[in-house]
């Protein structure tokens, strides 16, 4: 067994920006722990967290990584085992950070003392917050002595929230020599950044607010002890009435130990957060809230959160346990399969080692090798509970970047189709397409820098090299009038012929979630409403399998068509000819007839744009949005001369966004870009994409 239980477990992530010292901070809490010999350095290749290849050529976390350890705070006899997830920082991989977030209590970010806010910061606050997940700050390398604290304080509380208060503070020491003064526990000294008694005050008034009882006692007059506060402190942590705020110098270790006591004694266990949403599906297919609690002895639920390939283990999957016991052996069921799958050999993550253990209890993460069934996102569970069980799902943003690949060598597309799927499972925000209306395959993700490692990844692990270009936007037909369409298939060849004739009417059609018709996936609502057998039924699947294979190629530009009804009202067959490849010719062919008379339509996607920039560019990006077709819906002004501009534009204008706003901006903005909607392209250059395609020439 497990020498902790579930209430001895403390689940933490650590998010922010890239650079602000998150890998660097681990460092120094598992050296302090004696889990490695000394701190390792980003700049020397040799952290615990930034294992991979790529994360050592680029100099930053690529990938979410995991520790563990167990430390006893100061003043306390009882050992906390404490997990911690490193996290990048690049908006590239939002999705690495964000899909962890359902298999912890708490959230750490980390903010540079230097730098102040970035971009990424105010993401995961944001998630965090809307999740109802604890949060902590950590203001890193205030081992600076050009650092404005009080300045950067007062950013963080108009960004965030007035419940963001610290609970430490640096001393007077300057550079290496400084650490912290603990205001929580109303410790006194010299600090650089205000008076520490006025810090404890601030604390108290803030945690009575969420017990009565203390708040009576607060007003009387009457001390409150720091064992008294902790309870009440715990409480208004979870519901977000208090964001506290620690200091650190990952560099000189200064805060670090601090930090470490305040995950042990103040983050909540798995029995006091705030547990993911789970819903049972029962086998006659109601779907009701699962009732999931941190105890080790129920029946064992468990979420994968993390898959990675190993070279030497194959398949890793970490997953998250929420209630009962995983044992090496156990049977558990994944998702909707009807066979359980054993899980043998449990082990731990200490970055890329791994250590063998018999158990993982209720609120403890653990991971298994070489189960090819697991996927992102499944849940394990005990067969006891009768059903399906599903977590809700954290939104992801969709990946949006495209570039089309190709192999470079004849004769290596299977092994890149491998790579690629294999890859798929680890990068939760990478997407592969096979875009038949361009001929291209696709990966798409969220950033230049995120395709960039996937394409280093193929290299270094896979030994496959492709070449890439700028990706042909996949636009989408539709119509926009009602029209018919008619053709007459007669093919004679010797012998028996081909004969069948359709006449059919389209119109548009507009999904509605309460309407009794309800099209497919592809936005097609198909209807037979042909009178006296002028057509056979028996013929009607062949009329649609013709519309369908039209709906895929296209009619006009060779995109995939959407969002149309079709009704075939009349046609005519003949006794011995008639066969269903004369009515897969003569449905598609009139349906194609129709849409050219439907007033076709292109439509294109737009995304909405978040940008961040010193306020001082704000003209020259909005006159750049403009020029891209674009139009600004709104702008936030933000401490620190920042203004963040929220715009939506068309993707097919944005192929080389990231370079243009690094000019405009000095390197100093970024952006964050998610899938809005479809809108129908301008006349004008709908015309020059319709000029230029060329359909397939078929045989008659």
């Amino acid at each position: 067994m497990a020498d902790y239980t579930t209430a001895d477990i403390r689940n933490i992530a650590f998010a922010g920006h890239a650079g602000v010292g998150k890998t660097t901070l681990i460092e120094r809490i598992l050296a302090d722990a004696k889990i490695i010999g000394r701190a390792g350095a980003v700049e020397e290749k040799n952290t615990v967290c930034d294992f991979d290849d790529e994360e050592k050529e680029h100099g930053h976390s690529l990938n979410s990584s995991l520790v563990h350890f167990d430390h006893t705070p100061a003043g306390d006899d009882k050992s906390r085992h404490i997990n911690l997830i490193d996290t990048p920082g690049s908006p590239d991989f939002l999705g690495q950070t964000l899909s962890v977030l359902p298999a912890v209590e708490a959230v750490a970010v980390v903010i540079d003392a230097v730098k102040g806010i970035e971009t990424m910061t105010r993401r995961v606050m944001k998630v965090a917050g809307e999740r109802s997940m604890p949060r902590l700050i950590v203001i890193n390398k205030i081992d600076h002595d050009d650092v404005d604290l009080d300045a950067l304080v007062t950013q963080i509380r108009e960004s965030f929230s007035s419940a963001c208060l610290p609970i430490n503070l640096p001393d007077a020491q300057s550079g290496a020599d400084r650490s912290v003064v603990d205001v929580f526990a109303g410790d006194s000294g010299e600090t650089t950044y205000g008076s520490a008694e006025d810090a404890h005050t601030a604390i108290i008034e803030q945690t009575v607010e969420v017990d009565d009882a203390l708040m009576e006692k607060y007003l009387e007059g009457e001390d409150i002890s720091p064992e008294e506060l902790h309870a009440a402190f715990e409480k208004g942590l979870r519901e977000g009435h208090i964001i506290p705020i620690c200091f650190t110098s990952s560099r000189t270790g200064g805060g670090v130990a601090a930090l470490a006591d305040v995950f042990a004694k103040l983050c909540p266990s798995p029995l006091e957060g705030n547990a993911g949403s789970f819903t049972l599906t029962s086998k006659g297919g109601e779907e009701t809230p699962a009732e999931v609690a941190a105890d080790a002895a129920g029946p064992a639920l468990a979420h994968v959160f993390k898959v990675t390939a190993d070279p030497f283990m194959g398949k890793v999957s970490v997953f998250r346990v929420h209630q009962g016991t995983v044992r090496n052996g156990s049977q558990l069921l994944l998702g909707d399969a009807r066979k359980p799958l054993r899980l043998n050999h449990l082990f731990k993550l200490q970055g890329k080692e791994h250590e063998n253990i018999e158990v993982a209890v209720a609120g403890d993460i653990a991971a298994v090798a070489k189960i090819d069934e697991m996927r992102y996102g499944g849940v394990l569970r005990d067969e006891s509970f009768g059903g399906i069980v599903s977590l809700q799902p954290i939104e992801l943003p969709r990946p949006m970047y495209g570039l089309a690949i190709e192999a470079a060598k004849r004769g290596e597309e299977e092994k890149i189709s491998t790579a690629l799927s294999r890859l798929s499972d680890e990068e939760t925000t990478l997407a592969v397409e096979r875009r038949a209306a361009t001929g291209q395959t696709v990966l798409l993700g969220l950033g230049e820098l995120h395709l960039r490692v996937i394409l280093e990844k193929l290299k270094n692990r896979f030994h496959v090299e492709v070449v890439t270009m700028p990706p042909k936007v996949a636009f989408n037909e539709t119509i926009s009038a009602k029209a018919e369409g008619h053709h007459r298939h007669k093919k004679q060849t010797g012998g028996a012929g081909q004969f069948g004739e359709v006449y059919l009417r389209v119109e548009p059609y507009t999904p509605d979630s309460d309407s009794e018709e309800q099209a497919d996936e592809h936005g097609l609502l198909f209807e037979d409403a042909t009178v006296g057998g002028s057509v056979p039924r028996q013929f009607m699947p062949a009329i649609e399998k013709g519309i369908r294979q039209a709906l895929h190629d296209g009619c006009v530009a060779g995109y995939p068509l959407h969002n149309v009804k079709v009704s075939v009202y009349d046609g005519k067959h003949h006794p011995v000819d008639s066969k269903e490849v004369a009515f897969v010719a003569a449905g598609k062919k009139a349906f194609i007839d129709a849409v050219h008379k439907a007033k076709p339509v292109l439509m294109e996607p737009y995304v909405d744009m978040e940008i961040t920039i010193p306020s001082q560019y704000m003209g020259d990006v909005a006159s750049d949005i403009s020029g891209k077709r674009g139009r600004i819906q709104g702008t936030d002004v933000l401490p620190g001369d920042i203004t963040v501009v929220k715009a939506q534009a068309p993707l097919a204008e944005l192929s080389t966004y990231q370079n243009s706003l690094k000019s405009m901006t000095g390197g100093q903005g970024s952006f964050t870009m998610e899938y809005s909607h479809d809108e129908q392209m301008p006349p004008n250059l709908q015309a020059e994409v319709v000029a230029a395609y060329k359909p397939k020439e078929e045989e008659d």
